[in-house]
C-alpha cells in the first residue's frame, strides 16, 4: 500500500484539500467538517446515536446537517472507498482516499468539534486559525510525525466517533489556555504584519504562538500525529474490506 499511495503522492497531495473547494459549489458541504458536539449537552457521546437513522429519529436530519456530521460523512468515504478498492479504480481510489483523510483530519481538531469553533462566543475570535494553521506553520517542521503501522478498524463508525470524542475532551483546554495567555500579553503584543504572497495580513506573532504552543505542551503535535495513525489505518481497513486487491497493477494506470 505504502507503494501505491508513495507512486501517487502528488494526486493525494493535490486533492487533499478538495473537500474544503467543494464548499465554494455545494451548499451541502460544510458540515462535513465538524460535528457541534456541545449542542447535545454536557456529555454528548452518551446521547447521541450513532447510526444515523437513529439519530435522525432522536433529532431530525435538519439538526443533524446543521450541527455537523463528520462521523457518519466518515463512514460514509470509507464505505466509497471500499467500493473503489473492489472496482480496481484508481481514479477513485485516490480522489476519495484524500477525501476521507480530510474528514478524518478535521475530526481530530477540537474546534471543529464545538460551537465555539473560532472562539467566536467567548471574545477569541481567531484561535481557530491560531490553533490550525498558525502553529503548525511556525513549528511544525519540528513536529514528530511518527504515526506507528496502520491498524485494521472493526468498527469505522465507532471509531470516527471515538476520534471525535476525544478531539471534544480537548476543547475546554484548547479555549482556557489561551485565556490564560491572553492575560500575559496585551493586544500589541499579539498580533504583528505577516507577508502572504504579495500582501502583507495581521497574524499571532512568533512570540505569542510560541508561548502558545508551549501551554499546549504538545498538544496539535499529538493531533495531527493521530491522524496521520487515523488516515493509515482506514486506508487499510478499506482494502482489507476490498478483499486486498493486487495494488501493483493498479499503480500502472494513471489516475
Amino acid at each position: 500500500m505504502a507503494v501505491f499511495y508513495k507512486a501517487n503522492i502528488d494526486f493525494i497531495t493535490d486533492h487533499a484539500v478538495s473537500a474544503d473547494k467543494k464548499r465554494y459549489v455545494d451548499s451541502t458541504e460544510a458540515p462535513r467538517h465538524y460535528l457541534n458536539a456541545d449542542h447535545y449537552g454536557k456529555n454528548p457521546f452518551a446521547r447521541i446515536p450513532q447510526r444515523w437513522n437513529d439519530a435522525v429519529v432522536k433529532y431530525s436530519e435538519d439538526t443533524l446537517n446543521k450541527h455537523g456530521t463528520v462521523p457518519w460523512t466518515i463512514q460514509r468515504n470509507y464505505y466509497w472507498l471500499v467500493e473503489a478498492f473492489k472496482n480496481h479504480d484508481t481514479t477513485r481510489i485516490l480522489t476519495t482516499s484524500a477525501n476521507l483523510a480530510h474528514y478524518i483530519a478535521d475530526a481530530h481538531v477540537p474546534l471543529h468539534l464545538t460551537e465555539n469553533y473560532n472562539g467566536q462566543l467567548t471574545n477569541q475570535t481567531g484561535l481557530h486559525a491560531l490553533w490550525e494553521t498558525r502553529l503548525p506553520e511556525l513549528f511544525g517542521s519540528s513536529y514528530n510525525y511518527n504515526a506507528g503501522k496502520a491498524k485494521y478498524i472493526e468498527n469505522p463508525l465507532a471509531e470516527a466517533f471515538k476520534i471525535c470524542h476525544t478531539s471534544f475532551n480537548e476543547v475546554d483546554s484548547v479555549l482556557r489556555l489561551q485565556r490564560i495567555l491572553n492575560k500575559q500579553f496585551p493586544i500589541s503584543k499579539r498580533m504583528v504584519r505577516v507577508k502572504r504572497g504579495n500582501r502583507y495580513v495581521m497574524d499571532y506573532s512568533v512570540a505569542y504562538s510560541q508561548a502558545y504552543q508551549k501551554l499546549l505542551r504538545g498538544m496539535v503535535q499529538r493531533r495531527m500525529r493521530m491522524a496521520i495513525a487515523s488516515v493509515g489505518s482506514y486506508w487499510y481497513s478499506a482494502w482489507v474490506d476490498a478483499g486486498q486487491p493486487d495494488l501493483n497493477k493498479l499503480i500502472k494506470q494513471k489516475p
